[in-house]
């Protein structure tokens, strides 16, 4: 059932590890890194609700999930043959859209999917084994430059705005490693149909009723009402940037409040006009209407994850010029602080692999909040530690603590959340639950460049540092989520 993430996680560790080194080596400055990178979690806000609200009202040959794993595989695969082979920046940037959208497609059913087929009880150790597969699958992916050029030879350097072929080859093997994985879950598991997860639910009159309740459409005038707060929040903010001539990026902010309003007037016309089932509709509507445990979780997610932008998008360039000193990216030294990067991804990931078979184990013996908990403190710290090391080698144990917090991040929210949501909304939550996870990364596109050029000094492992300390905060959030289907509490 999970293999799939295997080979998504492939993708996801590649873009991850190497997309802000082409982005250098293709002429980006570090500071405008944050803004090429928007393009990735504006396509997860934007897809993955809309293939959640599709799946969950999709049955045909291969099941409701499965054709979306599927169409996304084939277009991921296409997309990292071509990403490395950019010819310039503004090419890889729409690329990264391109096979973000495309990973996205695959893998926003793949957590509904476990939803679907597992009881309440099975839930933890099925996004714990999830977990397993991705970061099995990045460990590799993260490493691969790094083998291509220590173990098989291949040139790590390129002349000045050219991608080195150890990243392309690397980029090669991704994609079908992608394809493959993601074809064996597809050929391998069988979907429970409607009827069936019909027939498996208890407590019937319960059940209608929190179903009635979901699918309840506001009144239109809440929406137009609340549309006037956005837009003028929107344009206050848009207003102070271009006054104090702040920094370029933080439009993007601006602008994204002006859009969501935009989006509530379109919701409410639409409503009032009588068109309550169109999806549209349905995923602002839902939105609103989040289960009380969702909107606790979503306040973790979102400082969890802009901890985690924070360190994808920067690690390369604060590892490279505070551990080994340079910001040439043609040096023979630029290059192996980058593929070093891509050992601390290795790292991380593999640990989070192994972790995710005690987090089971630790949440049976206390509960599913304080192992997440633990796990984000532990990341937090690791992520700090960055700031403190000078060698090499010993930012591998800062990889450590970051490995626990990922391998519960990727397994804990989504256990939790799982036992708050309606069944026959499962993929239109769990795509929701995403804008938690893609609005932070927005936010740090917007405010992370500002952050190191203008307060840091321009040094990214400051970055780094804001990061630490934003993951610590979600941890000591998690304390206040109510985990309404907590099977320790059941036992009690």
């Amino acid at each position: 059932m999970s293999f799939g993430f295997l080979g998504i996680q492939f993708g996801f560790a590649l873009q991850n590890a190497n997309v802000s080194r082409i982005f250098e080596t293709l002429g980006a400055n570090v500071e405008d890194i944050p803004i090429l990178w928007i393009a990735a979690p504006v396509t997860g806000l934007i897809i993955q609700p809309i293939i959640g609200h599709m799946s969950d009202n999709t049955w045909g040959k291969l099941g409701r999930r499965r054709p979306y794993f599927l169409i996304g595989a084939i277009l991921a695969s296409l997309a990292l043959f071509i990403m490395p082979n950019s010819p310039a920046l503004w090419v890889a940037a729409g690329m990264l859209w391109i096979m973000d959208a495309s990973i996205n497609v695959s893998m926003e059913p793949f957590r509904a999917f476990v939803g679907d087929m597992l009881p309440s009880e099975q839930r933890t150790s099925g996004f714990a084994m999830q977990s397993f597969f991705i970061g099995t699958g990045a460990v590799i992916a993260s490493a691969l430059p790094y083998m291509m050029t220590n173990w098989f030879g291949i040139a790590n350097t390129a002349p000045e705005g050219m991608v080195p072929p150890s990243v392309k080859f690397s980029f090669y093997i991704g994609a079908a490693i992608f394809f493959l994985a993601v074809l064996w879950t597809i050929i391998r598991t069988k979907e429970y149909s409607p009827e069936e997860l019909e027939s498996f639910r208890e407590n019937e009159e319960a059940r209608l009723s929190q179903e009635h309740e979901a699918d309840e459409i506001l009144p239109y005038n809440r929406f137009l009402k609340r549309s006037i707060v956005w837009l003028v929040l929107g344009a206050v903010f848009t207003w102070l940037v271009y006054f104090y001539s702040l920094e370029a990026e933080l439009y993007i902010l601006g602008m994204g409040l002006l859009v969501f309003g935009i989006v509530q007037i379109i919701t409410g016309l639409l409503v009032k006009n009588g068109h309550n089932k169109n999806g549209f509709v349905v995923v602002i509507n839902d939105l609103d209407k989040m289960p009380k445990t969702m909107k606790e979780l979503a306040v973790v997610q979102f400082f969890s994850w802009f901890a985690l932008f924070a360190m994808w998008i920067y690690t390369t360039a604060a590892v490279t010029s505070h551990v080994y000193g340079t910001e040439d990216t043609t040096s023979e030294l630029f290059n192996q602080g980058a593929n070093w990067v891509g050992v601390m991804f290795a790292v991380y990931n593999g640990f989070a692999a192994i972790v995710a078979f005690l987090l089971p184990v630790l949440a049976k013996y206390t509960n599913r909040k304080i192992t997440h908990l633990i796990a984000l403190v532990l990341g937090g710290i690791g992520l700090i530690s960055i700031f403190f090391i000078h060698d090499p080698n010993w930012l591998i144990l800062s990889m450590v603590g970051v490995g626990i917090a990922w391998a519960s991040i990727l397994a804990m929210p989504y256990a939790i959340l799982t036992g708050s949501l309606p069944q026959h909304k499962m993929g239109t939550y769990m795509g929701i639950f995403n804008f938690f996870i893609v609005i932070p990364q927005i936010l740090a596109a917007s405010l992370l460049g500002f952050f190191v050029k203008s307060i840091a000094g321009g040094e990214a492992i400051y970055a780094l540092v804001l990061g630490g300390a934003s993951m610590i905060v979600a941890g000591l959030l998690t304390l206040m989520v109510d985990d309404v289907d907590d099977p320790n509490r059941k036992k009690d």
